[in-house]
């Protein structure tokens, strides 16, 4: 057992123990060669007789050693003295991201997606590189004095050439952090580090992970069952646009989730622009136009202006939805058929609030005003969400993602467009990015339109305003609402 005072190959001496987990203990040691501190991480002498321990163990070393990365720990050197494996580190002067959170609680929400943002870059790089991490979570990543997150602890990580698993049947990980297809022993691949990013990001935001139970088994087939809960239920003052994100990064299925770590920043630094149009008190946080869009004056662009008086909540707001096109919606409410729960289970219309989420552009390689999404559901027909200005528009759509809060089977949506002429639909979705059946037929848009909506009593929680333009252009949306 190694112990403070003692100088490892002669080089390192062991100045101070800062870690231990089930295979190793880190130290903080001063290399003597090089007059500076390191991180050395030693295997239990227990694993050091195992064969497959040892190995494990460099393959984290020959892993981090491949990760030249601004965003990941670097591997100074490996070795072993008496048959102890060790590696040794960069040492970083601060602290992981769980003691973080478990000392300040839920941080400020561009400061987790700003840090997510940091691991999810260092992940990518990671998986460019053919490897997988298997044990993403807050404990693996240090917070540095200078704020910079690195990741470290690769020592289950294991090529995207191989199997994701030691063997058949055989799971690794932590179980508050676990991808539904590790939980269940199955080959993993980047959008498992992608579901267990999309949990860090969760408890960052919260404070707390998703998926609390009494052993390592309840807790991860919560994972594998129980659908992702929505971080706007803690954080209502979360944009929706971000609760997406976390929706998608956590979706069951991997085919749901993000298609890469690059994927996953291009939709979180579009979420920044959505936090910076939000202020006020985290309990009543109201919408604001966002500082690109204010004049020097101090007013708001022409035709961007809005109501002074009491901000709306944006929680309770309801949800709209617009694409390319010159087109705007609205929402006011929301209704069941009989005007009450039906038959399905579905909430009753008085207890549904709709939410505007975000744009929904899946044949898209860019954004649809992202930030101007609540707009739409401000209650202020004056205000509105906008898309691209299609010259020719080529996709089979675009829209935006409204959240019924409890799930609902809603009998009508009405639109409110100052463009009209556009043809458009309503589908419905119980995930946030897919799986969504149309609950209504195509027709025109006219200034006020309202859509019936065959849900054959069946709650839904996402709904979607599909629409196309013929000719191009760009669709504003002003409102919308149920009824």
């Amino acid at each position: 057992m190694s112990v403070v005072g003692e100088v490892i190959v002669e080089r390192y001496e062991l100045e101070e123990l800062v870690g231990a987990g089930g295979m190793s203990s880190v130290y903080k040691a001063r290399d003597r060669l090089l007059e500076r501190p390191v991180a050395l991480k030693i295997l239990h002498e227990q694993y050091t007789l195992d064969p497959e321990y040892v190995e494990r163990f460099r393959r984290e070393a020959r892993a981090v050693a491949q990760l030249a990365h601004p965003n990941i720990v670097t591997v100074i050197d490996r070795g072993e003295q008496d048959g102890r494996q060790f590696i040794v580190f960069e040492y970083i002067d601060g602290e992981n991201l769980k003691q973080v959170v478990n000392r300040e609680g839920a941080l400020p929400i561009r400061e987790a997606v700003e840090l997510t943002i940091q691991i999810a870059r260092a992940l990518g790089f990671a998986h460019e590189r053919g490897i997988v991490h298997r044990d993403v979570k807050p404990q693996n990543v240090i917070l540095g004095d200078d704020g910079r997150a690195k990741v470290t602890d690769f020592g289950i990580a294991r090529s995207l050439d191989v199997d994701g698993v030691t063997q058949t049947g055989t799971v690794v990980g932590t179980s508050d952090y676990i991808a539904p297809e590790q939980a269940q022993g199955r080959q993993v691949d980047a959008q498992t580090d992608v579901y267990s990013l999309g949990v860090v990001l969760y408890e960052l935001i919260t404070g707390d992970v998703p998926y609390d139970g009494e052993n390592f088994v309840a807790v991860a087939m919560q994972h594998v069952h129980q659908p992702a809960p929505s971080v706007l239920d803690r954080r209502p003052d979360c944009p929706p646009r971000l609760d997406l994100v976390v929706q998608r990064a956590m979706a069951k299925d991997p085919n749901d989730r993000h298609d890469s770590m690059a994927d996953l920043v291009d939709d979180l630094q579009a979420s920044l622009v959505a936090i910076d149009g939000y202020g006020g008190d985290e309990a009543e946080r109201t919408l604001v136009v966002p500082a690109a869009r204010r004049r020097d004056d101090g007013g708001v662009a022409r035709r961007r202006k809005r109501r002074r008086g009491p901000g709306i909540l944006i929680v309770l707001a309801l949800l709209v939805l617009a694409f390319a096109g010159g087109v705007y919606l609205l929402v006011d409410g929301v209704q069941n058929k009989n005007g009450g729960g039906g038959d399905g289970g579905a909430a009753a219309a008085t207890n549904a609030k709709l939410t505007a989420l975000a744009a929904y552009d899946p044949e898209g390689t860019g954004g649809e005003h992202d930030e101007e999404v609540p707009r739409a559901t401000d209650g202020d027909p004056a205000t509105y969400w906008t898309t691209e200005d299609y010259r020719d528009f080529t996709k089979s759509g675009v829209g935006i993602v409204l959240e019924s809060r409890p799930a609902a089977a809603l009998s009508q949506l009405t639109v409110t467009t100052d463009t009209p002429g556009f043809p458009a639909k309503i589908r419905a979705s119980n995930s946030p990015s897919s799986g969504f059946v149309d609950v209504s037929p195509e027709k025109p848009v006219g200034s006020t339109t309202t859509f019936d909506l065959d849900t054959k009593d069946k709650a839904y929680r996402y709904y979607l305003i599909w629409l196309r333009l013929p000719e191009g252009g760009a669709a504003h949306v002003n409102e919308v609402r149920s009824g």
